[in-house]
């Protein structure tokens, strides 16, 4: 791992500018340096009755890693009043990216200061020993890419074995299928994916059937929306000669089906192409 000094996120310095002496009325000037610099005592939190835990997965090293454990660890003290012990997982290096494990945000006048830190852990440095002495299934996942000698092959069928073993029928299939698309980041290799249960597992993972499902409804959802679209298109053309990109536009950015059912019986029945603008815009859009 990194230096933790090598990962720090640090925006350009900007020089404070100098500020004038506060005033209202007079005799009541207050030097800006005599305000007070404590915080608000409004603010002082007592100790947490819980831990608060954010975790963050991120498959390479990347810039957002910052960004996104600065909004969690902001967000849940907006929230909770406390600060999370937030984790940021790593899946896979990329190159001799590293990713960062702190933050020192300031103000654009220099009054201000946010640094941040949080806890990286780079899976490929954690021994696989580690996550197989664990003794709890879930973790078995994310073997295939953890640190090992030797070859992959005796490890991926441990994996398969204890998962077989040890995980109940609701999860059997579910850990498979996730095994195979971690392990596919690190192996291009069918013959090792297969003996994470090949096809077979990940057809009867419900959360990938559960997926396949909605992917299948919003294609047939997108399909559906496209060829309302054509119609009116094409019968606006066919009718009055053209279909001005301003009705275009509209007709695209319409998810309701009823109301482009509307718009294409309007194509069907208006006797002109005026008219059917200003049912567009009678909807609540502009052509």
């Amino acid at each position: 791992m990194a230096d933790p000094a090598s990962r720090r996120f640090d925006p350009p310095n900007r020089r404070p500018e100098r500020h004038r002496t506060l005033a209202s009325a007079p005799g009541r000037a207050r030097p800006a340096q005599a305000l007070s610099r404590r915080p608000d005592r409004g603010l002082a939190r007592g100790p947490p009755r819980s831990l608060l835990f954010i975790l963050e997965l991120a498959t390479y090293p990347e810039r957002r890693i910052c960004e996104q454990a600065v909004r969690d660890a902001a967000l849940v003290y907006l929230d909770r009043g406390s600060l999370p012990e937030v984790l940021v997982l790593v899946l896979r290096p990329r190159g001799s990216l590293a990713a960062a494990d702190a933050a020192d945000l300031r103000s654009p006048a220099g009054w201000t200061r946010f640094q941040v830190t949080w806890r990286i852990i780079e899976l490929w440095n954690v021994p696989a020993s580690s996550l197989l002495e664990a003794g709890d299934v879930g973790l078995l996942p994310w073997v295939p890419l953890s640190q090992f000698d030797g070859p992959p092959e005796p490890l991926f069928r441990i994996c398969r074995d204890r998962i077989d073993r040890e995980a109940d029928d609701a999860e059997r299939a579910n850990l498979f299928a996730v095994s195979q698309v971690l392990a596919g980041l690190r192996y291009d290799d069918e013959s090792l994916i297969h003996l994470l249960g090949g096809r077979k597992a990940m057809i009867e993972s419900p959360v990938l059937q559960k997926l396949k499902k909605e992917w299948t409804e919003e294609a047939a959802s997108k399909a559906a929306h496209e060829a309302r679209v054509q119609y009116i298109t094409r019968i606006l053309n066919s009718r009055f000669g053209s279909c001005p990109r301003a009705i275009q536009s509209k007709l695209n950015a319409t998810r309701d089906g009823s109301l482009l059912d509307r718009f294409l019986d309007m194509a069907v029945s208006c006797p002109t192409l005026e008219q059917f603008r200003a049912f567009l815009r009678k909807q609540g859009g502009h052509a």
